[in-house]
């Protein structure tokens, strides 16, 4: 009679657990949506510039996006203000930047030129954001070289 209860029990403790764990499968799989990142945040690299610049002569600037990981449908924005002076940024060869207008940036290695429209001192911000709102900031400042 002992060793048909414990039968029963073993079975029935068997049962148990095989349910327990199919249950537990089938509510760790309930969500379909398998999550990919794809938010990556970003830093700015800028190589040295002069701290001075001359009326009508041209700085270049050479700015690197990094990036942890690479996403193919990742875009980048450019756009800058000037505080102070006068002069013109512009991304290589195009047409001169009009403030606080945003432009794409084709690249994550690219070059900027700004040229001194005065004999001052200038002083000017550039915003570049990725297509997920992430932002960073750079400062610029050159005093007059005259």
């Amino acid at each position: 009679m002992k060793n048909v209860i414990k039968r029963k029990l073993s079975i029935l403790f068997r049962y148990s657990l095989l349910m327990f764990i199919v249950s537990l499968l089938m509510n760790s799989c309930q969500d379909n949506d398998l999550e990919i990142q794809q938010d990556f945040p970003f830093e700015v690299e800028i190589l040295p510039v002069p701290s001075k610049i001359a009326e009508k002569e041209t700085v270049e600037i050479r700015i690197s996006l990094l990036t942890s990981s690479n996403f193919d449908g990742t875009s980048y924005r450019i756009r800058y203000f000037q505080f102070e002076g006068s002069g013109q940024l512009r991304y290589y060869n195009d047409e001169p930047y009009l403030p606080n207008d945003e432009y794409p940036l084709k690249q994550k290695q690219f070059r900027l030129y700004y040229t001194s429209q005065a004999s001052e001192s200038h002083q000017f911000s550039i915003w570049i954001k990725d297509s997920f709102g992430n932002e960073r900031k750079v400062d610029f400042e050159f005093d007059n070289a005259s």
